[in-house]
């Protein structure tokens, strides 16, 4: 074949390996017979585009085709374009698992599935972090066999579908197609006495009792990762990992907003009219709050430090606490007598927020309204 293997490739003469490879991947796929089935020029092209990857990717034939603008000894010569010796797993082997679905080799190792675990915490233990125990099922090692699925190392026989290769060959056109082998998975070997425990499965499902550290600070939604606490990895395989997903209780006190926790504490009118000092809680202890005189219905005071800690940094958030005055709901004569007569009394001056709000109103609507 006379054509330039460069041009064929569609690459550029100082191509690296990667470059020539990428571009033959391509190429190769392109002119697949089994996409251009009864094609007979995409057949030929096929063939020639093998022929110059096998030039080109060997640095011997491509230093002499580069020298003499020829292979050397007729390379590509063979049937269907393939050097001597030269099988379908040398050059065609990513190719063929795309079109085929075909294994290289004996069944890989691999990396055990990843877990989740649902972990219900209280407010307090959110707050100030704690070290909470977990039962998770998962698949272990089988003990009595050692992970073997065999009784003893006796029990395990060369599959004799594969001969123990792990694949099998099969012809298709002028290709010789390499898949992984059915029975034995890839292994190339089959249990021929399995062990009673894990019945030949090389694991069994038990429970597992874990410590799980909670940093304080967390809030729902939050997980933890614990690495390589999921499911067992398969040939020798790294294992999973297990991710802790944490849900927060309510507090029947307290609300939590960022790291502020809000907390509302009803006053009386006395209180709110005349001060006073009150014990309200917060997480740890009991703190003394100041309440001034005059204070209305939703004014809030803020506990510095007394909130929930930073998750990611130093510190601490706020408590803050909403007071609501709270009107009574039964009076006596008495109570109702002492009222009135501190109503008859009140000026403009001792309720500034009504005064300055009818005081809008007359603005607006005139004398009339409010009365």
């Amino acid at each position: 074949m006379a054509n330039d293997y460069y041009q064929l490739l569609g690459v550029h003469k100082n191509a690296t390996d990667a470059e020539l490879k990428r571009a033959y991947r391509r190429r190769a796929h392109e002119l697949h017979p089994d996409k251009n089935a009864g094609d007979k020029a995409a057949e030929e092209k096929f063939k020639e585009v093998n022929e110059a990857y096998e030039v080109l990717s060997d640095p011997q034939k491509r230093a002499y085709y580069d020298q003499y603008g020829t292979a050397p000894g007729g390379a590509g010569a063979g049937p269907g374009g393939f050097g001597a010796g030269m099988g379908m797993g040398d050059i065609f082997g990513d190719i063929f698992e795309e079109f085929f679905g075909g294994g290289r080799g004996r069944s890989r190792a691999t990396a055990g599935e990843d877990l989740r675990f649902n972990l219900n915490i209280s407010f307090e233990d959110a707050a100030f972090g704690t070290t909470s125990k977990i039962r998770v099922p998962r698949w272990e090692r089988c003990s009595d066999c050692d992970g073997l699925g065999a009784r003893s190392r006796d029990g395990i026989a060369a599959c004799t579908t594969c001969k123990g290769a792990g694949q099998v060959r099969m012809q298709q056109g002028f290709f010789s197609i390499s898949r992984t082998c059915s029975r034995c998975g890839g292994a190339g070997k089959v249990i021929t006495d399995p062990c009673p425990t894990c019945r030949g499965r090389q694991r069994v499902e038990q429970e597992r009792t874990l410590s799980v550290k909670i940093p304080a600070g967390v809030e729902t939604g939050n997980t933890i990762r614990l690495t390589g606490e999921g499911e067992l990895g398969g040939q020798g395989g790294p294992p999973g990992d297990l991710y802790v997903y944490l849900t927060v209780a309510e507090h029947p006190l307290f609300k939590r907003e960022d790291d502020n926790i809000i907390c509302e504490v009803p006053i009386s009118f006395a209180q709110a009219s005349l001060g006073a000092e009150i014990e309200v809680p917060t997480l740890k202890d009991p703190s003394k709050l100041k309440i001034p005189s005059g204070t209305q219905p939703g004014h809030a005071f803020r506990l510095r430090g007394k909130g929930f800690p930073h998750l990611r940094g130093h510190g601490a958030g706020d408590q803050v606490i909403r007071v609501t005055v709270e009107v009574p709901t039964k009076l006596s004569s008495k109570q109702k007598d002492l009222l009135k007569e501190f109503d008859c009394l009140n000026t403009d001056g001792c309720s500034p927020i009504t005064k300055g709000f009818w005081d809008t109103v007359k603005e607006l609507f005139g004398e009339k309204v409010g009365k």
